[in-house]
């Protein structure tokens, strides 16, 4: 088969011939149809951070596809079932798995980072982790539900607890920011939407948003977001993973409000413990999703209440993957899926 393996950092990714995954006890091949293009990558590739399995490795972990090959002791999957993959394993056993917190799985294996991902033809998984996917969705773009849709699934429904009538304001509204609008709109929420760019603001609007506030041109951001909020929002998301950012989501919601940090930032943020302390604030992480969740988002998605194949902007083969991801770095639409079939 084909893949594109990471072979180190500030390095393209290299075109490789590998064999076929063979299944072992409980496992499934599968044939990947589609993987999205994530900035977790980009900071492997560009920023040096460590895959956990050092390189060679193929990276890549928002797949779908049909089953393949099937292990033995495999029971409930079969050859030809469409399927999705989450983007992270968890182990069932630890004492956040028991506590139904399998997304922070204290042994946790992440596609692409652990073990072999899916920019490749194929995929070997553990049967125990895939989901079924209805005929109604589109076996290619569903891809982005194993973690662009997911990852802001659980942090707008567990972690920022949304309600209808909340009023929330989004910081970034690329491919995760947009995902946490749409879903936070189906939870009945008024979104206002924060970012620097024109179009992106546009993609806020059409995925729901009731309200954009353009960074580039506003002197004090966290004001304006008051000012339209009659006093502050009820809930911040930070999509972006920018300490500004985060300190801006702070000053921009109400006393007794909520912040959900989303995206992931290496450098530490100043926060002030004094206004958190005085407005009793909530200051919350948000990581991945939850097993127990997707099937919810995959029926959402089924309805209508969110879109998944209008987040396609761009496609690309596995040939064309560097370009794929040089769309990534520059902002260019707002995901972009390597189909290896194409």
């Amino acid at each position: 088969m084909k893949a594109a393996v990471f072979i180190g950092p500030n390095r393209p990714l290299e075109i490789q011939e590998r064999p076929i995954p063979v299944p072992e006890h409980g496992e499934i091949v599968i044939k990947v149809a589609a993987c999205g293009l994530c900035h977790t990558d980009l900071h492997y590739i560009d920023h040096g951070v460590p895959t956990f399995a050092p390189p060679p490795l193929i990276l890549g972990h928002e797949a779908s596809g049909t089953v393949f090959a099937v292990g033995d002791g495999v029971a409930d999957r079969h050859v030809g079932d469409r399927v999705l993959v989450p983007a992270v394993l968890s182990c069932g056993r630890c004492e956040a798995c028991r506590r139904g917190r399998e997304n922070i799985c204290a042994n946790g294996v992440m596609l692409g980072n652990h073990i072999d991902g899916a920019y490749a033809e194929f995929l070997k998984v553990p049967a125990k982790d895939v989901l079924s996917l209805p005929p109604e969705l589109p076996l290619v773009e569903a891809c982005l539900i194993a973690d662009a849709v997911s990852t802001p699934y659980h942090a707008v429904v567990n972690r920022g607890e949304v309600r209808p009538g909340d009023r929330v304001v989004v910081f970034g509204c690329g491919g995760v920011g947009i995902n946490v609008i749409q879903i936070a709109v189906a939870a009945g929420a008024e979104v206002w939407a924060v970012d620097m760019k024109p179009e992106r603001l546009e993609f806020a609007l059409q995925f729901g948003a009731a309200h954009v506030i353009d960074a580039s041109s506003a002197p004090d951001v966290a004001r304006a977001v008051r000012r339209a909020t009659d006093g502050g929002a009820d809930i911040a998301f930070e999509a972006i993973g920018n300490p500004k950012t985060v300190r801006t989501a702070i000053e921009s919601v109400r006393r007794g409000g909520r912040i959900v940090v989303v995206g992931f930032c290496s450098e530490p943020a100043e926060i002030p413990a004094g206004k958190v302390m005085f407005t009793e604030l909530e200051i919350r992480g948000s990581l991945g999703c939850r097993p127990v969740d997707y099937p919810r988002i995959i029926e959402l998605a089924r309805r209508g209440r969110i879109r998944i194949t209008e987040l396609v902007s761009e496609r690309v083969s596995l040939q064309d993957i560097n370009r794929g991801l040089d769309f990534l770095r520059a902002g260019i639409g707002l995901r972009t899926i390597v189909v290896p079939s194409q």
